[in-house]
């Protein structure tokens, strides 16, 4: 966001303003927002926002315990998509064992 707060302000802005329509128009109570906020943050990678929906999901009811589970359930989801993924990808395993497999980043 540095960068674009420089260079397109704009954007920055309008995208900051999301915050404020998102809590207007929230449906849905703080802690579950917290919930998935917390698990969106642990999938994407990044470390601000997972302490800050740790923190917010504390602030707003949420138990270490109940946070301990969703990270169960981000990571056994996770585990579980790629596990289909992979398989996918590697499904004709004995043809790629043959050598008959062409593959771009072998270039």
């Amino acid at each position: 966001m540095r960068m674009l707060a420089e260079f397109f302000p704009e954007f920055a802005e309008r995208l900051d303003g999301l915050d404020a329509l998102y809590a207007d128009e929230r449906t849905i109570d703080e802690k579950t927002y917290q919930f998935i906020c917390f698990a969106l943050s642990i999938k994407a990678r990044s470390r601000p926002c997972v302490l800050k929906h740790f923190k917010g999901a504390l602030e707003a009811g949420a138990t270490v315990k109940e946070l301990a589970y969703i990270l169960a359930l981000v990571m056994r989801e996770a585990a579980g998509a790629d596990d289909c993924w992979t398989h996918d990808v590697i499904g004709d395993w004995k043809q790629i064992i043959a050598g008959d497999v062409g593959c771009e980043c072998a270039k």
